[in-house]
């Protein structure tokens, strides 16, 4: 249930959190509705049925099975009904209080007698519009996607790239073009014409970028690990397909190779797995909001992370706790397509490959983030840490009676793929140990003959001997 008694009596008595709500058991279904409503529309929220805040003193429910009765009269009276987890009985000094518990995130909008309601602190009201417009298009309600803007004919669509794409779908012979899109979402019938929406003009428009300017993939290659002067920078536009093709060419350009050991043969690879930067290029732009129109898709190699950030938060129910299970799509037409044309699996957002990518790869874990409104996603270049103690080194004979700990064998394996190793990059493979833990650890390297010491002071870097 996640509240508990003593966390009730706290709350009642120090004053009630904006998500916390209490009412009598003789609340109408019509006022308990709209909060639970405000609260669906909001950030959801807890109610207690059957609490009276009188010195706190806690009076409990008479008859449970009315106050179930009640709340789902409530329920029903949304629009569309609500569908809460069932309220639970819970006991405060011996008192019974109903617990309604209203998730964050649902995938609606929804009304009270035709009217929109939000929450502000303990209040509810109204839903301003150009709040209520953004909500409609988080929650998929109203899709950017599927609208028609004004001016727009089939004349700004490019034929080349529909007939590629209505071939590769091994339609019966003689598919109207035309009837294809209209079933895809690409295009609708406004004022008795056929006319392009948002989505088939990002799909397959001659240049989309006259209709959605910010629909463009920033690229950037820094020399170092944070922004600088020098910089290789690169404005991807086109269609959909287009920018995923130029940016993948982009990071093909701009990433760095390593030494890796792949079975008993040393070969070059590149810095992080093509397969999940394309995958995160693929998702950005196949689940950005293309409502906001003050930002772009960002694509960042610095010299230790690859970043990729995509305007607008996580869609619908989707949470970061639940980022790799859940599946609610922003932009069901366009992930629509680009399945169609091989570049997404319609069952989710692939992220879920890139975190077993890296682990294949021996390297950190992605990291996910939303902040302001983005979403982003960073890989590192950083070793995974090994899960288990090492064993003897085997590279000879003469190290089999070698112990190494396993910071020394990330160490060792660092040098085997980058060629050698500095103290700052040591102590960002173990950031929590003591960098005189670090320097000793060197030092037994070196005293048994496994690297050798370059340079001195800052310059100081060891390699294998």
């Amino acid at each position: 249930m996640g509240v508990t008694a003593a966390q009730i009596l706290a709350l009642l008595e120090g004053g009630m959190g904006p998500d916390l709500h209490w009412f009598p058991e003789d609340v109408s279904p019509a006022t308990l509705a709209e909060t639970m409503a405000g609260m669906a529309n909001t950030e959801g929220g807890t109610i207690l049925l059957g609490v009276a805040q009188r010195s706190a003193v806690i009076q409990g429910l008479r008859d449970s099975e009315a106050a179930f009765d009640l709340v789902f009269q409530a329920a029903l009276l949304t629009d569309p009904p609500l569908v809460l987890p069932l309220p639970v009985v819970q006991f405060v000094n011996g008192d019974a209080l109903l617990l309604i518990s209203i998730p964050a995130g649902l995938p609606h909008i929804f009304t009270v007698g035709g009217r929109y309601l939000g929450r502000e602190g303990k209040q509810t009201s109204p839903i301003p519009a150009r709040t209520l417009r953004r909500k409609l298009i988080e929650r998929g309600v109203l899709q950017v996607e599927s609208r028609v803007p004004y001016g727009v004919t089939l004349n700004d669509l490019d034929m080349r790239q529909i007939e590629a794409y209505v071939g590769s779908l091994n339609l019966p012979k003689g598919e109207n073009p035309n009837s294809l899109l209209t079933r895809r979402g690409c295009v609708q019938e406004d004022g008795g014409e056929l006319r392009p929406t948002y989505a088939g003009l990002l799909l397959f428009g001659k240049y989309p970028q006259q209709w959605l300017p910010n629909a463009i993939i920033l690229a950037a290659r820094f020399s170092g690990k944070a922004f600088s002067d020098a910089f290789i920078k690169q404005e991807i536009t086109g269609t959909l397909p287009q920018q995923i093709r130029l940016a993948e060419t982009f990071v093909r350009e701009n990433l760095p190779t390593v030494a890796r050991i792949v079975g008993l043969t040393r070969q070059e690879t590149p810095e992080y797995p093509l397969e999940a930067v394309r995958e995160l290029l693929v998702n950005a732009v196949a689940h950005r909001d293309y409502n906001i129109n003050g930002d772009s898709i960002h694509l960042q190699i610095f010299a230790n992370r690859l970043e990729v950030h995509s305007p607008g938060g996580l869609p619908g129910p989707v949470n970061l706790a639940n980022l790799l299970e859940a599946r609610f799509s922003r932009n069901p037409v366009i992930v629509q397509a680009l399945s169609d044309m091989g570049y997404i699996e319609r069952l989710g957002y692939g992220l879920d490959r890139v975190v077993n990518v890296m682990k294949e790869y021996s390297l950190r874990p992605p990291q996910f983030q939303e902040t302001a409104g983005t979403f982003r996603v960073i890989l590192s270049n950083t070793p995974q840490a090994p899960e288990l103690e090492v064993s003897p080194t085997p590279a000879s004979p003469g190290f089999n009676r070698l112990e190494l700990n396993p910071r020394q064998q990330l160490a060792l394996q660092f040098i085997a793929d980058n060629a050698r190793i500095t103290n700052s990059e040591y102590q960002e493979l173990c950031p929590d140990v003591h960098a005189e833990t670090l320097r000793r650890d060197f030092a037994d390297l070196v005293k048994q003959g496994l690297i050798m010491k370059v340079g001195s002071k800052r310059g100081t870097y060891y390699i294998l001997k």
